[in-house]
C-alpha cells in the first residue's frame, strides 16, 4: 500500500510505504532525546557507520549472513543518529549532507560486493532464481540502488522538485537485506530490491519530467 498526495496538478507516489515512512519518523523522534546527549560530532558517526558497513561486507564475504543481517542494522543506528545529533546540537551543514550521502552509497556498494563474493566462494549457500546466477542478481540490485540515487539526484540538478517519490529508498533496500538475512532467504530479498528500485527509477523518471515540464 502506498500513499498518494497531490503536488503540482499531478498525482505522485511518496516516498516509500506508509508503514516505513511512519516508522522512520517515529525512530528520528524518539532518538532526538538521546542525540541530545551525544558528544561525538555528526560527520564522525557518519564515518562510524561506514566503518560498520565495510565490517558488514567482510562478514557477509565469510558466510555469516544472520551476522551480517544485525551489523545492517547496528550501521543503520549509526545512520539515523548522525542526522539526530546534527538537528539536536544544530550542527547541520551542506558538507555533513554530501559526506552523508557519499558513505551511503559506499556503504551500499561494499555491502553487496561482499554478498557478491560469497556467493561466489561458496561460502553463501546459492539460490539461483529463473535460472539466473545469484552473483547477477546481486549486481543488478546494486545498479538499481545507484540509479535511485543518482536519478534523483541529476533531476534535482535540472530543477525537479519533490524527488523523494517511489517504493525503495535506503531502508526499505536496507530492511529487505535483513529479513533475507535472517530468513535464509537472501537471493529472493535481493531480488525484490532488483524489481522495486527499477520501478522506482521509472517513477521518479516520470515525476522528473511532469515537474520539469512545469517549468517550461
Amino acid at each position: 500500500m502506498t500513499k498518494i498526495i497531490y503536488c503540482q496538478n499531478h498525482y505522485r507516489i511518496s516516498e516509500g510505504c506508509i508503514i516505513f515512512s511512519k516508522f522512520k519518523n517515529t525512530v528520528r523522534k524518539s532518538l532526538l532525546p538521546l542525540a541530545k546527549g551525544i558528544t561525538i560530532s555528526p560527520n564522525t558517526l557518519t564515518v562510524i557507520g561506514l566503518a560498520v558497513s565495510i565490517i558488514t561486507a567482510m562478514i557477509f564475504a565469510r558466510g555469516y549472513v544472520v551476522l551480517g543481517g544485525v551489523l545492517i542494522l547496528v550501521s543503520g543506528i549509526f545512520d539515523v543518529l548522525d542526522g539526530a545529533v546534527a538537528r539536536a546540537s544544530n550542527r547541520m551543514t551542506a558538507f555533513g549532507a554530501v559526506l552523508d550521502s557519499v558513505c551511503d552509497r559506499y556503504a551500499d556498494a561494499i555491502i553487496f560486493v561482499g554478498i557478491i563474493y560469497g556467493l561466489i566462494n561458496g561460502s553463501i549457500v546459492p539460490y539461483p532464481l529463473f535460472l539466473i546466477p545469484d552473483w547477477l542478481w546481486c549486481s543488478l540490485a546494486l545498479i538499481g540502488s545507484y540509479l535511485v540515487s543518482y536519478t534523483r539526484a541529476r533531476s534535482e540538478a535540472a530543477g525537479a522538485k519533490s524527488m523523494d517519490v517511489g517504493l525503495a529508498e535506503r531502508p526499505e533496500r536496507m530492511v529487505l537485506l535483513v529479513l533475507g538475512a535472517f530468513t535464509g532467504h537472501l537471493v529472493p530479498s535481493i531480488m525484490l530490491i532488483v524489481i522495486l528500485t527499477h520501478i522506482t527509477s521509472l517513477q521518479r523518471l516520470i515525476h522528473a519530467e511532469r515537474s520539469l515540464r512545469t517549468k517550461l
